[in-house]
């Protein structure tokens, strides 16, 4: 009896060892998976999310998957989950850019850029015109040849140029700005056409004077920086408007939803920015 009692406490023992051991390696496993899966989350999240905004902009702009692709993301930009689909829209006239928003938890929206190949033109964006062909002059009036192709004028296309050095990081405004007639031939296709496409837009590379701004050469500027005063106008649309001062808890750029603190109450409020330091309230 002595003899199976120790038997058995022995082997309890031993069949605790081994399963403490068990419990580690497993353990060990799974923070080793874990940390892989955080390793390839990114890459995996950029993927999908690249998917799913070139699906709808196939569908929206009527092109073929083989006729674009995206500018490179900036790499501080970190792609996040959303647990719900995402909603996309086209912010600006030029249509090049696509605004991807997450309307859940947490919420977030970027910018995507389309890069379209040689040739292509976007859905509801005016084509290029080619030059018209001058027809071959019969023999008897080839002394009026010259003269015939001479008198006809080039296609001219609007585009907007630079009246001064505008550096990387410069906040545009129209006076930096101006609208001239060129000929289309040679023409980048994402050339800007009207100064009003780049109200509050932010360089982001160097332009010097005269040349035409592309769409990627501005982006959205941040017009309320955390910690400013801003000017909030409440009741405009109902016939009278209230304007207060408050304070900006978080960076903003045009027509973005933020976060504001009233400094006499300390009540925290929401608003939409739509101008340098001006809010609309909500």
């Amino acid at each position: 009896m002595q003899l199976l009692c120790h038997w058995t406490v022995g082997g309890l023992t031993a069949w605790a060892g081994l399963g403490r051991t068990f419990l580690r390696t497993l353990a060990g496993l799974l923070l080793l998976g874990s940390a892989f899966a955080q390793a390839e989350a990114p890459g995996a999240l950029q993927s999908k999310l690249l998917g799913e905004v070139g699906q709808w902009a196939q569908k929206t702009h009527q092109l073929e998957a083989d006729q674009f692709n995206f500018a490179p993301l900036d790499p501080r930009v970190q792609v996040q989950t959303c647990d719900r689909p995402l909603v996309m829209d086209l912010p600006f006239a030029t249509r090049e850019t696509v605004r991807v928003r997450c309307l859940g938890n947490p919420a977030w929206q970027l910018y995507m850029r389309l890069v379209l190949k040689p040739g292509v033109n976007l859905a509801g964006a005016p084509p290029l015109v080619p030059p018209p062909v001058v027809p071959a002059a019969p023999a008897n009036v080839a002394a009026a040849t010259p003269k015939a192709v001479a008198s006809a004028a080039p296609v001219q296309r609007k585009v907007v140029v630079a009246k001064q050095l505008l550096r990387s990081g410069t906040t545009v405004n129209p006076d930096m700005l101006e609208e001239q007639e060129v000929p289309a031939l040679g023409v980048d296709l994402q050339a800007v056409t009207s100064v009003k496409d780049l109200e509050n837009g932010e360089m982001v590379r160097d332009v010097q004077a005269g040349v035409p701004l592309r769409s990627h050469d501005v982006r959205r500027a941040v017009l309320v920086k955390q910690g400013q005063i801003v000017i909030l106008t409440v009741g405009q649309n109902g016939g009278f408007a209230i304007s207060a001062r408050v304070e900006a808890l978080q960076d903003g750029k045009m027509g973005e939803q933020i976060r504001l603190k009233n400094p006499e109450s300390g009540r925290i409020l929401s608003g939409v920015v739509t101008g340098p330091n001006a809010a609309r309230g909500l």
